[in-house]
């Protein structure tokens, strides 16, 4: 496995295949198995109150992806560059047509990573 993958594979980028996620589970001696959910584990259901994806994908969140006109050449962003977007372009936002799923993405990422603004 090469550096560059990695590297990919500790910055969580989704470019990365399956086959190279294995193999760096087999080198640190983990073992990854596939089972039936534990008895009361919580299901992941449509509340995601307080959940922050690792990439914010800017086809599920219609503000963001207006706000992110400028972003070529993906379709995600970090937590820290939606978080940056949303706060620089904040009088641009469109609070009553927000949509519940966008507003607690904002809210959670503004309880993770800084609360620079109270009005949402």
């Amino acid at each position: 496995m090469s550096r560059v993958t990695l590297h990919r594979i500790e910055k969580g980028e989704p470019s990365v295949t399956m086959g190279a996620y294995l193999a760096a589970v087999a080198a640190l001696g983990l073992k990854l198995e596939i089972g039936e959910p534990a008895r009361g584990a919580r299901s992941v259901g449509t509340d995601r109150e307080g959940w922050i994806p690792a990439r914010i994908r800017l086809s599920d969140y219609p503000q963001l992806r207006q706000l992110a006109w400028h972003v070529h050449g993906t379709d995600s962003l970090t937590p820290a560059e939606a978080l940056g977007i949303y706060e620089r372009n904040w009088r641009h936002l469109d609070l009553d047509a927000m949509e519940p799923a966008e507003r607690q993405l904002v809210d959670a990422l503004r309880t993770a990573l800084g609360e620079a603004r109270g009005d949402v």
